[in-house]
């Protein structure tokens, strides 16, 4: 899928959406496109990278395996 970015220095582009995440950490891009519009890096709020999440509950799935 590509998604619309604003990269440094106003130049706008297409990428492919398994670049982005590295785009944001480098701060190659300023903005890019969602379907509710434009987001701008450091000001609207962006995806988590699934590794930086903690869980802090109690893990229910181990009950079910008996």
């Amino acid at each position: 899928m590509l998604i619309h970015v604003m990269r440094t220095g106003n130049h706008y582009d297409y990428i492919k959406d398994y670049f982005l995440d590295s785009l944001i950490r480098s701060k190659g891009i300023v903005k890019f496109k969602r379907s509710t519009g434009w987001v701008t890096i450091g000001v609207d709020p962006i995806r988590e990278r699934k590794r930086d999440r903690v869980f802090n509950g109690t893990d229910r799935r181990a009950l079910m395996i008996q």
